[in-house]
């Protein structure tokens, strides 16, 4: 059993959960509130921008040529193609992709980027590929598991995103990441790998709290406004 599989299994509970989380099965039934979508592009975007980020940070940690030019493919998939589920998203609230960039993050958006950021400065290109694993893996397996369920659709609200998500770029690329994290954690010590495990595993959490997150429009205001008493 390779290494990523291992940590996959592991994880299992983590992704079903993510599978049955209300937004991921709205996405099947073409019916999620209109404002949980918004609050998910809002922070999706920057989350994305410093994605591109532990790309970067990947290539200043590779010494082959051929690595460093996958994750500079990697950097302009995710600036050049990775609007389009978004731009699907937008549809179908009726607002431009345009009018919900640069929002602040909602706290739980903002502890996975730091989560990640985390390893792209202090750890190894090894735990920058477990940190970074979850994200395709995660909607690769929504996106395979709700094309089933939804077919060849054209009609149905979400169909741009899922499909973009089914498609087999996105297998083409988790399918690389797990290849090069195979790799590196067969040369690694037990105390990486255990790193490496821990950046996986909290990844895969963070990706089920980005869902919860945008589902129940977090904010950091710790008491709802009609909630505050106020006092003469």
């Amino acid at each position: 059993m390779t290494f990523s599989t291992e940590l996959r299994k592991e994880a299992d509970s983590i992704y079903n959960a993510i599978f049955d989380h209300p937004f991921v099965r709205g996405l099947a039934k073409g019916d999620i509130p209109k404002g949980a979508v918004e609050h998910y592009v809002k922070a999706d975007f920057e989350y994305l921008n410093a994605f591109m980020h532990m790309y970067g940070l990947a290539i200043s940690k590779s010494s082959d040529r051929s690595d460093m030019d996958f994750y500079k493919q990697q950097i302009d998939f995710v600036l050049n193609s990775e609007i389009h589920p978004h731009n699907n998203l937008c549809q179908y609230i009726g607002i431009n992709y345009d009018d919900l960039q640069s929002y602040p993050l909602p706290p739980s958006a903002d502890h996975y980027i730091k989560h990640m950021k985390h390893y792209g400065h202090e750890g190894s290109l090894g735990e920058i590929l477990a940190a970074i694993l979850p994200c395709p893996w995660t909607y690769l397996e929504i996106g395979e598991r709700l094309i089933e369920e939804i077919g060849h659709d054209e009609a149905h609200p979400f169909y741009e995103w899922i499909a973009f998500y089914a498609e087999e770029g996105i297998r083409e690329t988790t399918d690389d990441i797990r290849k090069r994290l195979d790799d590196w954690a067969e040369g690694a010590s037990q105390r990486e790998k255990e790193a490496m495990k821990e950046a996986f595993i909290k990844s895969s959490q963070l990706e089920w709290g980005f869902w919860e997150m945008a589902y129940n429009e977090e904010s950091w205001e710790l008491v709802p406004r009609q909630a505050v008493t106020t006092y003469e």
